[in-house]
């Protein structure tokens, strides 16, 4: 799963330009990150694709209000409403935004080009039509971080019982890097985003590096077949729950205007 979705910093910074908290140039470098470029292909009004000035411009003028995160896995349309085209683009690329306020989903394309240590990547976001309909299965930031605290308290037992908990130089530099991103106070949601949605982020993020690092720090003591499957069936509900939480704190900028 992506630690850091591009939909997540779409859906927040786009939110966060909608509500009128940031300016245009803030929000497509927030969104932008260290890509190179995004732009915007298929939106209705324009012949090819254009950059995400003016398609964040253009999407207002069609009457989006907010934009939401999808997070889909094989089995979990997390976020998804329809048509089966849509969600079938989203899961293939494993993350979606939605538009609120007009019936346009946008999925990223990613490329990468260029030698190690030096790739230059681009995003081309697909615009398509959806359904509007409530997404599914989304908590609310309450329900999440319950689900939330469950997870991690669960993944730590797993792991250890596992012989795969995170443990070595690959897996301490990652927690180190993680850890120093906090310190740092490396904004985690744009502006207008509840302090609990925050919370609730930063924790799902903690769940889903530590699945993570199960996953790409060698088999640990779980070397027989039967143990590594039984690894990944243990760590499948964490990773679920914390991509819900993630969908959760990103979409809840949206949810939290719809009550008002």
């Amino acid at each position: 799963m992506l630690f850091e979705p591009r939909s997540g910093r779409l859906a927040a910074w786009g939110n966060a330009l909608l509500a009128g908290l940031v300016s245009p140039d803030e929000a497509v470098s927030s969104i932008v990150g260290e890509d190179a470029v995004h732009r915007v292909a298929g939106l209705p009004g324009e012949s090819g694709p254009v950059g995400l000035t003016l398609a964040l411009g253009r999407m207002r003028a069609l009457g989006v209000g907010g934009l939401r995160v999808a997070l889909p896995a094989p089995g979990h349309p997390l976020g998804l409403s329809g048509p089966p085209e849509f969600n079938a683009r989203a899961l293939e690329a494993q993350e979606a935004v939605v538009a609120v306020g007009a019936a346009l989903g946008l999925v990223p394309e990613v490329a990468e080009a260029g030698p190690a240590g030096d790739v230059h990547v681009s995003v081309t976001w697909h615009v398509l039509p959806v359904r509007e309909a409530p997404p599914a299965d989304v908590p609310s930031l309450g329900e999440a971080e319950r689900e939330l605290a469950e997870a991690l308290r669960e993944a730590t037992v797993v792991l250890t019982r596992l012989d795969v908990a995170a443990s070595g130089p690959v897996a301490e530099a990652a927690l180190s890097a993680y850890r120093a991103r906090a310190e740092a106070g490396r904004e985690a949601l744009a502006p207008g985003y509840p302090a609990r949605a925050v919370r609730v982020l930063a924790l799902a993020q903690r769940v889903d590096l530590m699945v993570s690092l199960a996953y790409e720090n060698g088999h640990g003591g779980a070397v027989a077949a039967s143990e590594m499957a039984a690894r990944a069936e243990a760590l499948r509900p964490v990773e679920r729950v914390a991509r819900r939480a993630l969908v959760a704190a990103y979409n809840s900028a949206v949810e939290e205007r719809e009550r008002d």
